[in-house]
């Protein structure tokens, strides 16, 4: 018996022939299932370049996405260099600060503020470690030299606030430390335990000095503070009394005229009152007195010698 055959019939235009393909049943099993074979290859090429041309295009966003981070990284790490550049200059100037101060110096190895990192165990356990070794341990790095200038940064700043106060409490102790003659003259007569008394004609005690000068001269206090005192006082006159602090207290007898109230703020420098002879005295003068916490003192140790008039 003869195998049975197909014929296909290809029909084009009007003006094409008509064309007769003519296959066995054999062959028209083995054409599809040639067609079928090249269909499958076909189908899984274009599944494969568009699989793979989708994680090439992923790869290339991964690639320049860690090529971005790195440049990151190393920009703060110029940041970072240039902030501990900032943290040994500010180091350097607290340690003058806390030495006008009065303040030991930061020990070197406090200033190294502890140790240990960012609280990570290794580079490795860094979450970017996983994903890409060098660019986790640079961040680790990073991790570790912040914190430890977030710390001596705060180390700095605490030293500093103290340093500051120190320096104001000298500054405002200094300023309310009598250092100056409270008025231009001669001195008349010095500090004593015992003197002679040019009215009384006695031995007495001379808690302060004398300096003469014409009426009318300006007095001035001899450093900030506070009005204690101003008017008639017996023997020494119309009299201002002021009140320094830290246990300072400067007088000024025999004016002609006062200025001042008590309870009147003053800056050393300031015009108090003016040279007279009121209360019990023999010349134009002003009698000048330090006590220290109630005991007084020898005027000529509390003056600056460029002060001396």
């Amino acid at each position: 018996m003869s195998e049975k055959r197909w014929t296909f019939l290809v029909v084009g235009d009007e003006d094409s022939p008509v064309r007769q393909y003519s296959l066995s049943s054999r062959g028209l099993r083995v054409s599809l299932a040639v067609g079928g074979a090249v269909g499958v290859v076909l189908v899984a090429l274009v599944l494969f370049l568009a699989l793979g041309g989708a994680g090439w295009i992923q790869a290339e966003r991964l690639q320049a996405s860690n090529e971005a981070l790195k440049d990151e990284i190393t920009a703060f790490q110029d940041r970072m260099q240039g902030l501990e550049q900032t943290l040994d200059s500010l180091s350097s100037r607290d340690a003058r600060y806390r030495s006008l101060a009065g303040l030991e110096p930061i020990d070197p190895e406090v200033m190294e503020v502890g140790v240990g990192g960012p609280g990570l165990e290794s580079p490795e356990a860094h979450p970017l470690g996983s994903v890409d070794a060098a660019s986790g341990e640079a961040a680790f790095a990073l991790d570790w030299d912040l914190n430890a200038l977030e710390r001596r940064a705060r180390l700095l700043s605490e030293s500093l606030n103290e340093a500051h106060d120190s320096l104001q409490a000298h500054h405002d102790l200094l300023e309310s430390t009598p250092s100056i003659l409270p008025t231009s003259g001669w001195l008349s007569s010095g500090f004593s335990q015992s003197r002679m008394h040019p009215v009384h004609n006695r031995p007495l005690p001379h808690e302060g000095v004398d300096i003469s000068a014409a009426k009318g001269t300006p007095i001035h206090a001899a450093a900030k503070g506070r009005i204690a005192r101003a008017g008639w006082v017996a023997g020494y006159g119309l009299t201002v009394e002021i009140d320094h602090g830290y246990g300072y207290t400067t007088l000024y007898g025999h004016a002609s005229k006062l200025l001042v109230r008590r309870g009147d703020r003053v800056q050393r420098g300031d015009v108090i009152a003016q040279v007279g002879s009121t209360g019990i005295t023999t010349s134009s003068n002003v009698h000048y007195e330090v006590r220290v916490n109630g005991r007084p003192q020898n005027p000529a140790n509390f003056i600056l010698p460029d002060a001396v008039p």
